[in-house]
């Protein structure tokens, strides 16, 4: 994510496009589960978003996210063609369980793309849990620790099959500390849901003391393989011109499950029934 915040020079172009996005995004998915279908049936729905409060909705509607956007002078982190990809799969799925890696520009989009549903971020920097709370004190966000660095991806990657409990059949998170790749010790929120959608864009990995994505990347898989209800699970990679993304993406989520690829994002569609196989791919 290195030098991808940048102070834009058309902050007005952006903030349209993603206003766009975030508007149009919630107005098809609330039309898809009310079945309007003509004008009326349009207004009332978009109307009835903001009228009708709902008691476990958090306070993020698509209006603050508009607000945020049209103050930031910073643009997203990803492409709107890569945004694309992941609102196309959340407009089918919201009210959905969406579980976001990394914290930055996009965060009131994601949370404000699922309305009704849960949205949590995990993020290891504690600065940019403040600052991001600070600007949308409605996200919800969880810090965490990683005990890996980018540096030790190629042992890891060789490494993991030696050891039994990262091995698919016996893979698991909670308190798995015999897999280095293994979110042992997440809020155990994280443990209890499952989750429909995931997106990996933290924690930082260009440099050798980051702590890489390679956690993340493992136990997305895993999470997917030990899903219970039915219907998939969709993951989103981004950063894949990257060495390390690019490879643990096809080591735990499989180029067969790979159904959309966008410049810097891949996107899998994980079934549950993965878990029954010997090998994750």
């Amino acid at each position: 994510m290195r030098n991808r915040i940048i102070i834009s020079e058309k902050p007005l172009f952006f903030t349209i496009l993603i206003v766009v996005i975030i508007t149009g995004g919630l107005t098809i998915t609330s039309l898809h589960r009310t079945g309007g279908t003509n004008p009326t049936s349009i207004l009332c729905t978009f109307v009835n978003s903001h009228s009708q409060p709902n008691p476990k909705q958090p306070p993020t509607t698509h209006i603050s996210a508009i607000l945020h956007y049209a103050t930031t002078r910073t643009t997203a982190q990803q492409t709107l063609p890569e945004i694309k990809v992941a609102v196309d799969v959340l407009q089918t799925l919201a009210p959905c369980n969406l579980l976001v890696f990394g914290i930055g520009h996009e965060s009131v989009m994601w949370a404000s793309l699922n309305p009704r549903g849960t949205t949590l971020f995990l993020e290891d920097d504690l600065n940019s849990v403040h600052k991001t709370l600070n600007d949308a004190p409605s996200l919800r966000v969880h810090h965490i620790s990683y005990d890996t660095q980018l540096s030790d991806a190629d042992y890891l990657l060789t490494s993991y099959k030696t050891s039994p409990k990262c091995l698919p059949t016996q893979a698991y998170l909670k308190g798995n500390t015999r897999c280095k790749l293994a979110l042992s010790n997440l809020p155990e929120e994280v443990y209890k849901r499952e989750w429909d959608a995931i997106i990996i864009d933290g924690p930082k990995g260009y440099y050798g003391e980051a702590p890489g994505r390679m956690m993340a990347i493992f136990s997305a898989a895993v999470m997917a393989r030990r899903r219970e209800r039915g219907g998939d699970t969709h993951v989103f990679v981004h950063d894949v011109n990257r060495k390390v993304e690019k490879e643990y993406a096809e080591e735990f989520l499989c180029k067969n499950y790979l159904v959309t690829a966008e410049n810097r994002l891949w996107h899998f569609r994980i079934p549950p029934s993965a878990k029954e196989s010997p090998t994750f791919c």
